[in-house]
């Protein structure tokens, strides 16, 4: 077989995994409601999208990441730092608490990358790592508890409480945050050099890409969602806790390869994780609708992500699989 058939093979299978999943997306929206009516319903979409929110921004974050052939294991427990963080400055620093919240949040999804990338650590390993560090964290600067917000809450109350055309401002701003993260990553050089970095990252630095400040950018970036992650549900829960954002991490990196991004990296973006993101909200709505107990949700996300890298995984690229 020839290489241009090679290349029109790896080209229609990218379309086939890029419409896929719009396909199952519409397939259980249909299916849930069918079961339940009120689905489709003005208020259930709102709940849909208000719930979805968080999950989006974790999701978007994780993208960066595994667009480079990485992953952040520790972008739920930041989130849940970043909450604890919220909580315990807003009353003190208004606004500036929560652009306090997000530049903590940044720095540490760059040191992630820095130790990936300059100490030539796996991601894996230092967001594991990281995980127990920044839970920790959370952990003693909340000393083990819920912090309510009361005083300072009316500087984040608006994304709870507003609405834009009738939907939640914190899912319209988190679409937004993809949209604007999608148009960029097509014009701007850093962005098309994380896909190229994906692919063959090796190829990317000698053909001058600065592939090691790449990787700190894509994990501060994960940071940074992170961050508005934590303002969301800090807003929606009107209070930070160690663990509020934890159960997102296995749902965040559900979205990421069920939308069609390839976890070995290189292949997908942000507008194919806004799909994904939607898919898992719907999915978990509709095992809700069916009944299934909560405590097996987990479950069902692990075994999605496992059929979404085994059905998406161009296994072409990595040579041999471990």
């Amino acid at each position: 077989m020839t290489s241009v058939s090679f290349l029109r093979r790896d080209d229609l299978r990218e379309r086939v995994v890029a419409a896929v999943p719009a396909a199952v997306l519409v397939v259980l929206v249909l299916a849930v409601a069918s079961r339940e009516p009120s689905f489709l319903g003005a208020a259930s979409l709102r709940a849909l999208l208000e719930g979805a929110a968080p999950l989006l921004l974790l999701a978007l974050g994780q993208t960066f990441v595994i667009l480079i052939g990485g992953i952040d294991l520790s972008v739920a427990v930041l989130a849940s730092l970043g909450t604890v963080l919220l909580a315990s400055w807003l009353p003190s620093a208004g606004v500036g608490g929560v652009l306090a919240t997000l530049a903590a949040t940044t720095l540490a999804g760059a040191l992630n990358g820095a130790v990936s990338a300059y100490a030539q650590v796996p991601s894996f390993v230092v967001t594991l790592g990281a995980m127990g560090l920044w839970s920790g964290v959370a952990l003693t600067v909340s000393g083990a508890s819920t912090i309510s917000i009361a005083e300072g809450y009316d500087t984040i109350f608006w994304l709870r409480d507003l609405r834009v055309a009738g939907l939640p401002i914190a899912a319209v701003l988190a679409i937004v945050a993809v949209l604007v993260a999608a148009a960029l990553m097509r014009v701007l050089a850093n962005g098309r050099a994380l896909h190229a970095m994906g692919r063959a990252e090796r190829a990317a630095l000698m053909s001058g890409a600065r592939t090691p400040r790449l990787r700190v950018l894509a994990f501060a970036l994960s940071g940074l969602c992170a961050g508005l992650a934590s303002v969301v549900l800090a807003a929606s829960q009107f209070s930070g806790a160690p663990t509020l954002a934890d159960s997102l991490l296995l749902p965040a990196i559900a979205a990421v390869v069920v939308g069609g991004t390839a976890i070995t990296g290189g292949v997908g973006g942000p507008l194919r994780t806004l799909v994904g993101a939607l898919l898992i909200a719907v999915l978990r709505i509709g095992m809700s609708v069916m009944g299934v107990d909560p405590s097996y949700e987990q479950i069902v996300y692990g075994a999605v992500i496992v059929s979404a890298v085994a059905l998406t995984m161009n296994r072409g690229h990595v040579g041999i699989v471990k």
